[in-house]
């Protein structure tokens, strides 16, 4: 199995996730300083603490409804409640029990985590993996309402790095460091 860890821009009291969405939702966030309709609270909304996973993930930025890419600041105790409420997108057998305890944590738990191979500026796959967040129901409102303490429009980063040749791209990245997860949490959701 890869390593497994949360990498992340944060400081005391907050850590920065990205999402990347169409232009009218983005611009709506922007305005408001929260997200606001055309954003459904309803689907669930994916948060990637890595940086470089979200562009292999929108194509840096050039996918359908993907072309912007938000840099949204939230309260490390949101990200913690998050984490303390999730259970793997899939079953695990070096994590759960059985198949019928990993249903029942699905069923309870609004939050899915999912760990995906972390990428380089290039795009190509590392040995770790990197976490990605999926929030539901109370979990959605918690974030809209109460976690988000800024957003930031950092499409204009994302193209100028794309237009970069890929060995210029990592000094100008976000500098990203492991984040700190109880054995616990680690445990429960499948980390190194």
């Amino acid at each position: 199995m890869s390593h497994r860890e949360i990498r992340a821009c944060f400081d005391d009291n907050t850590l920065v996730v990205y999402q990347a969405y169409s232009s009218a939702i983005a611009d709506a966030a922007l305005t408001a300083g929260a997200f606001v309709r055309p954003f459904s609270r309803t689907r669930m909304t994916w948060i990637k603490p890595s940086f470089l996973w979200m562009m292999y993930r929108s194509g840096w930025a050039t996918k359908h409804d993907q072309e912007r890419v938000l840099a949204v600041r939230i309260s490390r105790d949101g990200f913690a409640w998050a984490l303390s409420h999730a259970c793997l997108s899939h079953y695990d057998g070096a994590v759960h029990e059985d198949e019928e305890t990993w249903r029942e944590a699905v069923r309870t738990n609004p939050v899915r985590v999912q760990w995906d191979p972390d990428r380089d500026a290039a795009m190509n796959p590392l040995c770790r993996r990197a976490i990605q967040v999926g929030l539901s129901g109370e979990a959605v409102n918690r974030y809209v309402d109460e976690w988000i303490v800024s957003i930031d429009d950092v499409t204009p980063l994302v193209a100028h790095l794309r237009s970069l040749p890929t060995d210029r791209r990592d000094e100008l990245l976000p500098e990203e460091r492991p984040y700190p997860l109880p054995q616990g949490l680690r445990v429960r959701l499948g980390g190194s």
